[in-house]
């Protein structure tokens, strides 16, 4: 079974005044009111409200799939709803107060329906894969918040093409697949695909110091309220891939013994 994940906000991952357009361009001909500005209390609370919202979505499939239910129309069909809602958000990120909720609500339907899959397959995978995303997560804020590690463009470039590289890897692969007997290398339990798998996380937490950057740019420059929304969601967006790419290394892992 093949999972495929990506960041995709990649192509819209930047706080500046062209993401936020005409809209910026409006709040900042008013007078300064420091309550309709983001704030990173207001950015973090807004990412606690999507991430119930996900678990909420999540339980209501993972009881599905243990009652017997056929889980596969919510959990895809929430998985293309989410990733059309997250591509519309990108580019109208003016539009993320009511499309970030969304997208937490048909995404969390379809990690309920993975996580139950692999659940069934590996019993105990799904509380590694919320320990390690958590604990890396955690990590990686701390690494962040003590300037242990500083973003700057050389960082941003390099991360950025890593995760492009990995999305046009993974999308040749499907479609290769698709129509011929090739089985892409990161399939299996082979040391070649474990190695991938590593790799494609150590991105993803890669992916985290850019959204902790982007949404301290945004607090700094006194962004519109609604990126909030906007920088909660694509937090979120690489908290989902990273717990995916979870689940895959240890599921490959569980297979070998």
């Amino acid at each position: 079974m093949n999972f495929n994940s990506k960041n995709p906000f990649l192509s819209n991952k930047r706080f500046s005044s062209n993401a936020v357009s005409k809209a910026e361009e409006v709040h900042e001909a008013k007078i300064i009111d420091y309550n309709q500005e983001m704030t990173l209390s207001g950015t973090i609370n807004k990412t606690v409200i999507l991430f119930l919202i996900l678990c909420g979505a999540a339980m209501v499939t993972w009881w599905m799939a243990f009652n017997g239910m056929n889980i596969m129309l919510p959990a895809f069909g929430g998985a293309i709803v989410g990733l059309i809602l997250v591509v519309i958000s990108a580019f109208k990120p003016q539009y993320s107060p009511y499309l970030a909720p969304g997208y937490a609500l048909f995404e969390g339907l379809f990690i309920g329906g993975i996580s139950a899959i692999f659940e069934a397959k590996f019993p105990g995978i799904v509380i590694n894969a919320v320990g390690a995303t958590l604990v890396t997560f955690l990590v990686c804020l701390g690494l962040y918040r003590f300037k242990i590690v500083k973003v700057n463009e050389q960082f941003r470039s390099v991360v950025i093409a890593a995760t492009l590289a990995i999305a046009t890897y993974y999308l040749i692969s499907w479609l290769v697949s698709m129509f011929t007997s090739f089985t892409p290398v990161h399939h299996g339990n082979s040391m070649m695909s474990i190695g991938i798998s590593v790799f494609v996380i150590i991105v993803a937490a890669l992916n985290l110091f850019l959204d902790f950057d982007q949404i301290e740019k945004g607090v700094q420059e006194r962004m519109p309220k609604f990126m909030e929304w906007y920088g909660a969601m694509g937090l979120m967006v690489t908290l989902v891939w990273l717990y995916i790419e979870f689940l895959r290394l240890l599921s490959k892992l569980s297979s070998k013994d």
